[in-house]
């Protein structure tokens, strides 16, 4: 398939998943690869999303790829254009620019004759014997369904796609939805403009964060000397802490738990003075139910006299701004929807067609999911980075991706040294798997902590890792080969 005689391998998306496998794919020099991007730049999430006051709540220097670390960060928490610039110069650096097609959107995939069929938007096809989904997560915008939003004469528009064209000074503006991003911009925006009004449908528990800067000295220390930023990032102590937190809400230790819950429980009760406006914001399920959220001035903001937090529900939106059903009439300026993503998506519009004619639409029939997050019965030669039953929200997502790459890249080695022509996941592993993490999400806090989040299924099933970190390490370092259906040509002409 490929001129010469390496066997291709198409990846879609460019963001940190994608930018990873195109990097150990051209270290590997074994594969003929393209990446398919279909914005027209790398970075995914640090792309799309521009909103002020956008940060990561992983630690700086652990928010990097672990073979390419970055002395660069100026905040212990990274503001996401500090990101994307570190995913772009990344991206130059290792040589993979020249590997990615930009504004070229995949439709449709369909595996035949022995091989990925791609179909792209543009009316273009290509073929690949590997294929390699690094789609992200949250990249298809939650737009609420609200009566009137056509007829509001401001802007409005989802945090995914701000508009800094837009004059803020003076400005009234609403953001509805208070998950991280909503409470970032919140904070970011009190005092900047003239009001920020709140819209709160569900409390959310605050974990404080100390977001200070990196000084010139200890940025040039960390430029000139890897060892002092090694010895700052102490990745030993901070994998450890990782370890103990997702054992606390999987429900492996129930005491960790609480340890982690209390500074939550700490920073409302020592934050927000008013009485009233304590009960407004104290949430009414367990610290952790759903994913935490971090900021070191939420609490100052919303206190702030150019701050309001809104309760009532939204009734409509006006011309003028949003009526709640107390009757009050919310005169606004922009509205801003930090109401999150279709997390269930995945590759989703894209459609797929695996073996017999599987379609992945009925191979998700019940709810989206993957064995080990990464194969697909009846899909062979298709793996996924940060796919369905991963654990997403437990640890940082570039972690994630390197350990699942080093698993990958085990399954397409079988492949590409002849031991088959085709490998996936089995029906029996998948059913086995998901039994277990089905039964063992029962035990986590997000299924117990009383509370509706994107992490549940529409079952009301946690669709995230229910395990502790130190399993999902220890499952990535080698496949179970009987687990995995090995297909040779015969079985593929057959099929």
């Amino acid at each position: 398939m490929s001129r010469n005689n390496k066997k291709r391998v198409i990846v879609i998306g460019a963001g940190m998943a994608g930018i990873l496998a195109g990097i150990k794919l051209k270290e590997a020099d074994e594969y003929d690869f393209t990446i398919y991007e279909k914005a027209d730049r790398v970075g995914g999430t640090w792309r799309e999303n521009t909103y002020p006051g956008l940060t990561c709540d992983t630690p700086s220097h652990h928010y990097t790829y672990t073979f390419e670390r970055n002395p660069e960060y100026s905040r212990h928490f990274p503001p996401g254009a500090e990101i994307q610039a570190y995913f772009e110069n990344t991206t130059a650096k290792y040589g993979i620019l020249d590997h990615i097609s930009f504004n070229t959107e995949v439709t449709a995939a369909e595996f035949t004759d022995g091989c990925w069929h791609i179909q792209r938007k543009d009316g273009q096809t290509d073929k690949a014997d590997f294929l390699i989904a690094a789609t992200g997560v949250l990249h298809h915008p939650n737009i609420p369904d609200i009566p009137g939003a056509d007829r509001f004469k401001g802007a409005l528009f989802h945090s995914s796609r701000w508009d800094h064209s837009l004059n803020l000074d003076g400005a009234r503006i609403a953001v509805i939805g208070n998950g991280s991003t909503g409470v970032q911009i919140v904070g970011a925006l009190t005092g900047r403009v003239q009001i920020v009004k709140h819209f709160q449908r569900t409390a959310q528990w605050i974990m404080p964060m100390e977001d200070g800067d990196f000084s010139e000295e200890e940025i040039q220390l960390f430029r000139e000397n890897p060892e002092a930023l090694a010895e700052a990032m102490d990745v030993e102590t901070y994998n450890h802490n990782v370890e103990l937190y997702t054992q606390g809400i999987t429900g492996q230790n129930p005491e960790l738990a609480k340890t982690f819950q209390q500074p939550c429980r700490d920073n409302l009760e020592n934050s927000v003075h008013d009485p009233e406006l304590k009960e407004r914001l104290r949430p009414d399920h367990e610290p952790m139910c759903k994913r935490l959220v971090f900021s070191a001035n939420y609490y100052d903001a919303i206190q702030h006299p150019g701050a309001e937090l809104v309760t009532a529900g939204i009734e409509r939106i006006e011309p003028e701004g949003i009526r709640t059903n107390d009757g009050v009439l919310h005169e606004l300026d922009i509205i801003v929807l930090a109401t999150g993503f279709h997390a269930d998506q995945f590759m989703r519009p894209m459609t797929m067609k695996g073996l017999h004619g599987t379609t992945l639409d009925e191979a998700w029939a019940t709810r989206p999911t993957a064995y080990l997050a990464v194969s697909i019965p009846d899909f062979p030669n298709f793996f996924m980075l940060n796919g369905p039953t991963g654990p997403v929200g437990n640890f940082t997502l570039v972690d994630i991706a390197e350990l699942q790459w080093d698993y990958i890249s085990q399954l397409m080695d079988r492949v590409n040294s002849g031991q088959c022509d085709a490998i996936c996941a089995s029906h029996n592993a998948l059913r086995a798997f998901d039994a277990e993490r089905l039964e063992a999400a029962k035990s986590t806090i997000w299924y117990t902590g009383g509370c509706n989040s994107w992490y549940l299924d529409a079952e009301g099933i946690p669709a995230s890792w229910p395990w502790n970190y130190r399993r999902f390490v220890d499952e990535m370092n080698a496949p179970k080969w009987n687990d995995f259906d090995q297909l040779h040509a015969g079985d593929l002409n057959n099929a």
